[in-house]
């Protein structure tokens, strides 16, 4: 019997332009708080951090495409939506993205 040969071809595409990723991440172990104000706000630790997001984890729970308010040292409140989320460690990505000087001060006070 005569082994059949086929030729597969594909075209790869990346599903963002550019990569996911479009910024450098680092990273940190950073103290930060979830909600906006008042009692509502819980204790998380920030993980991984980029101009455009940050991996948080909490003992709350988190769900994916929920609008969140981290609060980051120094920083203060950022406005973020949940991308991704596992249990109590979720992947957020901010309304807008960190300037350059607060992500730097961030990366050096999470790795200090």
């Amino acid at each position: 019997m005569e082994a059949l040969q086929t030729d597969i071809r594909a075209e790869f595409e990346p599903a963002f332009a550019g990569g996911k990723q479009r910024s450098r991440r680092s990273p940190v172990s950073l103290d930060a708080k979830l909600g906006r104000g008042g009692l509502d706000r819980t204790l998380c630790r920030v993980t991984d951090l980029s101009r455009q997001g940050a991996r948080i984890s909490s003992y709350s729970a988190m769900k994916k495409d929920a609008s969140i308010w981290l609060t980051l040292p120094g920083i203060g409140q950022i406005a973020a939506t949940v991308r991704w989320a596992d249990d109590f460690c979720a992947g957020c990505q901010f309304d807008e993205p960190l300037p350059d000087y607060q992500f730097d001060m961030l990366v050096a006070v999470g790795r200090a």
